[in-house]
C-alpha cells in the first residue's frame, strides 16, 4: 500500500522551490554557450519566442492544479480529461524529459567543484566520478528528510543565488563603460535559433515544480501553481537581465561554445577572482539538481502507487518522503554519469541521448497544453449550453496558442537538429517516441486512477477509482 506525503508547504514553501528549481545562474553556464554557439547576439530572441509559450503554461498549470491536485501532475491531467492510455504515454515522455536533464547536472556541478577547490588541476576520471558522487549524496540529505526541508533548504541557496544576481548586474553596469564590445547582428540564424529556443526549454522549466508539489501543501486547492507563475516570471526577469549584459560585455567567439559562459564573462568582471562567479554558480547548481530529481521521485511515486511503475516506488520514509523513488532517480542518474565518464565509447552516446532532453521538454510541455485546450473547450461547451459566461474564454485561446507554438517548435526541431547536433539525433528521439507507443499499449497493470481530494491537512482524503 501506497504511504502518504506529508501537507506542509506552505506558499511561501511552493514559491521559493519554484523559483530555485529554474536555476538561472546554472542554466546560463551550462547552456549560454551551446545557445550562443547556434545563434549568436539572436539568442536573447529565441529564447523570447519559446518562453511565450512557457509563460502561458503557468498560468494553464495553474489552473489544471486547481482543478486535479496530484503528485504526478501533467500525467494525472492527461488521465482525467483524456484518458488513461494517453496518459501513460504522458508518463514516458515525462521520465525521459527531467531523468535526461539530471545527469547534465551532475557533471557540470562536479567540474565547477573541483575547478573552484583545485584551480590548476587537470581531473582524472576517478575524480570526476568522486566529486559527481559528493553532489548526488548531497542532494540525497534534504529529499530523505521530506518535502519542508528541502525547501528550507533550498530558501538558503536562493537567497546565495540572488544575492549573486544582485552583485553580478551591479558589477557589470558599472564595469559597462570600461569592458563592453561592439554587438554584430548579422543574418537572422533560423535554424540555429529554432535549437537554441529547444536547448531553452532547459533553462525555462523548473518553476513547475510546485505542480508536483501539490500533495504536499498545505492547501492543495489553492496554492500549487502561484509558485510555478512568480517562477516563470522571475527566471524571464534573470535572464532579461544577465544575457544583454553578458553579450554586451564578452567577445562573441569567447561565448561560443564555451564550457561555462558565466566564468569566461565573471574573469572580464572580475579577474583572477573566478570563486565570485563559481560560488553562485555551484549554490544555483545544487538546488537545481535536487529539484529536478525532486520533480522525477515525486512523478514515479505517483506512477507506483497507481501500479503503472513498480509499487516498491510508492513507498515513504519515516519523513513522509517516497525513499525508494529517490534512490531509484539518484541511483540511475549516478550509474549514467559513470558510464559517461569511465567509458568514452558510450560517452557520446549518452550525451546525444541527455541532449534531446530539451526535446522531450517541449512534448511534455505540448501534451500538457493541448490537455489545458481539450479541458477548457468541454468546460466552455457545457456552460454555453447553460446560458452561463464562460470565465475560461481567455485561457482557453492562450492554452491552444501554446499548443500550436510548442508543436511549431518540436516539428521544425526534427528538421533542423540533425545538421546543428548529430545526424543521429533524430534516430534516437524516433526510437524514444516509439518506446514510448510500446509503453503505453503494454503498461496492463496500470488500471487505476488515484485522485487527491485536496483540502487543509487535517481534512485530507483520496479516493481510488478503478477504470
Amino acid at each position: 500500500m501506497a504511504g502518504s506525503l506529508k501537507q506542509d508547504l506552505s506558499v511561501k514553501d511552493l514559491v521559493a522551490l519554484s523559483v530555485s528549481s529554474v536555476g538561472p545562474l546554472f542554466s546560463i553556464a551550462a547552456t549560454g554557450g551551446v545557445m550562443a554557439a547556434n545563434s549568436g547576439i539572436y539568442t536573447i530572441l529565441a529564447i523570447v519566442l519559446i518562453a511565450i509559450p512557457f509563460v502561458i503554461a503557468s498560468f494553464v498549470f495553474r489552473l489544471l492544479n486547481r482543478h486535479f491536485p496530484h503528485a504526478g501532475a501533467s500525467y494525472h491531467w492527461s488521465a482525467r480529461v483524456i484518458g488513461i492510455r494517453a496518459s501513460r504515454f504522458q508518463a514516458w515522455i515525462l521520465i525521459l524529459a527531467y531523468f535526461a536533464s539530471i545527469p547534465p547536472i551532475i557533471i557540470p556541478a562536479a567540474n565547477y567543484t573541483l575547478t573552484l577547490l583545485f584551480p590548476s588541476l587537470r581531473p582524472n576520471s576517478l575524480e570526476e566520478v568522486g566529486a559527481s558522487l559528493f553532489w548526488v549524496l548531497f542532494a540525497l540529505f534534504p529529499l530523505l528528510k521530506g518535502a519542508r526541508p528541502t525547501a528550507r533548504l533550498t530558501q538558503v541557496f536562493l537567497v546565495i543565488e540572488l544575492v549573486a544576481v544582485a552583485v553580478i548586474v551591479g558589477l557589470a553596469i558599472s564595469r559597462w563603460n570600461a569592458i563592453h564590445v561592439p554587438v554584430h547582428f548579422g543574418p537572422l540564424p533560423i535554424g540555429g535559433m529554432i535549437v537554441t529556443a529547444v536547448v531553452a526549454a532547459t533553462i525555462l522549466d523548473g518553476w513547475e515544480i510546485d505542480s508536483y508539489a501539490s500533495e504536499e501543501a498545505e492547501r492543495p486547492k489553492s496554492d500549487p501553481g502561484i509558485g510555478g507563475i512568480i517562477g516563470a516570471f522571475i527566471a524571464l526577469g534573470f535572464y532579461a537581465l544577465i544575457y544583454p549584459l553578458m553579450f554586451g560585455e564578452t567577445p562573441l567567439h569567447l561565448l561560443s561554445g564555451a564550457a561555462n559562459p558565466m566564468a569566461t564573462w565573471g574573469a572580464r568582471l572580475v579577474p583572477g577572482k573566478p570563486w565570485l562567479v563559481l560560488i553562485p554558480v555551484l549554490a544555483s547548481t545544487a538546488g537545481g539538481l535536487w529539484l529536478t530529481s525532486f520533480i522525477l521521485i515525486r512523478a514515479l511515486y505517483a506512477m507506483g502507487r497507481e501500479k503503472l511503475l513498480p509499487t516498491a516506488l510508492s513507498k515513504v520514509n519515516r519523513s513522509g518522503a517516497p525513499n525508494v523513488a529517490t534512490y531509484v532517480t539518484l541511483g540511475a542518474a549516478t550509474l549514467v554519469v559513470m558510464l559517461q565518464v569511465f567509458f568514452h565509447s558510450l560517452s557520446s552516446f549518452f550525451a546525444l541521448v541527455l541532449s534531446s532532453a530539451g526535446f522531450f521538454l517541449v512534448v511534455e510541455f505540448f501534451l500538457d497544453s493541448v490537455t489545458a485546450t481539450i479541458f477548457l473547450r468541454r468546460a466552455h461547451r457545457t456552460t454555453i449550453e447553460e446560458g452561463k459566461p464562460h470565465a475560461h474564454r481567455v485561457l482557453y485561446l492562450f492554452s491552444a496558442i501554446a499548443s500550436l507554438l510548442f508543436g511549431a517548435f518540436m516539428v521544425s526541431f526534427v528538421f533542423v537538429a540533425p545538421k546543428a547536433i548529430s545526424a543521429s539525433v533524430d534516430y534516437i528521439i524516433a526510437v524514444l517516441i516509439v518506446a514510448g507507443f510500446a509503453f503505453s499499449r503494454y503498461s496492463k497493470r496500470h488500471d487505476t486512477i488515484f485522485n487527491f481530494h485536496g483540502k487543509d491537512r487535517a481534512e485530507t482524503d483520496s479516493l481510488i477509482e478503478t477504470i
